[in-house]
């Protein structure tokens, strides 16, 4: 009976040293380092303790003209990489699952020829892509218009929103003034 428990443990004590060996032996073999630059950051919006004025804290914004006046369309270009996998920034470029962004500010909403908008985007269409209403769009393009096909989160962060409108502002022969600050 002795001899049976011996060679019973001797089995299990084999086998986690096998174990052990073949992780470590993995670890050598396959390393993979932390990238030093995540490919896309993810913002999420940060839950507010309560409502202005009620103590909860909130921080007054800069206007949306301050933060153009200080935006970079260079950063811009960058925030739009996202935006590449469903909209076109060329000229006469074709529309995809988004419709082709060159010439938007200032352009009617829901108004690009062969792209078939949401009935809520339609309801805009009285109104023109203003940089106001580019910007409630992009922050968060469903409480904009809630049922829209545009499955983007949006872009929490001020400065960030700012770069990408200034961006989207050179794509046109012709970019519109910015607002005042």
């Amino acid at each position: 009976m002795n001899m049976e428990f011996n060679k019973i443990a001797g089995a299990v004590l084999g086998t986690a040293l096998l174990v052990l060996g073949l992780n470590q032996a993995k670890n050598m073999i396959y390393h993979a380092p932390a990238p030093e630059k995540p490919g896309f950051a993810i913002e999420v919006a940060e839950k507010s303790g309560g409502e202005a004025g009620a103590g909860g804290g909130q921080v007054a914004t800069e206007s949306l003209g301050a933060l153009l006046a200080k935006a970079d369309p260079a950063k811009g270009q960058q925030q739009s990489k996202p935006c590449l996998a469903c909209h076109v920034f060329d000229k006469g470029g074709p529309n995809k699952t988004g419709p082709d962004l060159w010439d938007v500010v200032e352009r009617p909403i829901a108004s690009h020829e062969g792209f078939t908008y949401s009935d809520d985007l339609k309801s805009h269409s009285s109104d023109k892509w203003t940089f106001e209403n580019l910007n409630k769009f992009i922050t968060n393009p469903r409480s904009f218009a809630p049922k829209t096909k545009m499955t983007f989160g949006g872009i929490k962060r001020d400065a960030a929103r700012a770069d990408l409108l200034a961006y989207l502002r050179t794509l046109s022969d012709s970019p519109k003034p910015l607002p005042a600050p």
